[in-house]
């Protein structure tokens, strides 16, 4: 019988488009982990996040970043989403490496798209998507939102000025592209 060889491959099919200087870019290098917190497991579970990944517990809006580039995002109370770079499909093992038992792991990677976008005209282009208010002066570097983007549930992460890192459910992740880049082609004028 012949070997049967199963391939990944990315969500948006890879997606690297730039408009007039701005840059939109599928992220599927990176993995995704929710983690929650057991009832009365707080303390535990922060003193394990900071020794097995560098990581301080994110507060509400916020996301915090390892030395090695692993991302915490605060998603809700006793929730969070760890989002780093990881190319084996053992992302939830090695978080819970991490962890020693002390949260209840989920991997996302699958149920996630992860879009990067910056440029000169990302404000603008966020302006026609996005309800929350993300100038700098109120939504700076690692500030978290959820929102709703061309009626798609979004959550949306602050790298650093005009720079995102945009969070939509796979299912709808060719919408959510297209959502993005239309809004960028209409504020640059690009055909």
């Amino acid at each position: 019988m012949d070997e049967i060889k199963l391939e990944a491959t990315a969500i948006l099919g890879g997606a690297d488009i730039t408009i007039a200087g701005n840059c939109i870019i599928e992220r599927d290098d990176l993995a995704m982990v929710s983690v929650a917190t057991p009832l009365g497991g707080d303390a535990a579970l922060k003193r394990a996040l900071k020794a097995g990944h560098g990581l301080a517990m994110p507060s509400a809006t916020r996301s915090t970043t390892s030395k090695n580039g692993m991302r915490a995002v605060n998603t809700a109370p006793d929730q969070m989403l760890l989002v780093f770079a990881h190319t084996t499909p053992d992302a939830e093992h090695h978080v819970q490496t991490g962890l020693k038992g002390t949260g209840y792991t989920t991997d996302q990677t699958d149920s996630l798209v992860a879009i990067e976008i910056s440029g000169p005209d990302t404000m603008a282009a966020m302006e026609r998507l996005c309800p929350l208010d993300l100038h700098p002066d109120n939504f700076g570097s690692d500030m978290v939102g959820r929102t709703v983007m061309e009626h798609m549930a979004a959550t949306i992460i602050c790298l650093a000025d005009a720079h995102f890192l945009l969070l939509a459910a796979s299912s709808s992740g060719l919408s959510f592209l297209h959502a993005v880049e239309t809004s960028y082609r209409n504020v640059t004028g690009a055909a």
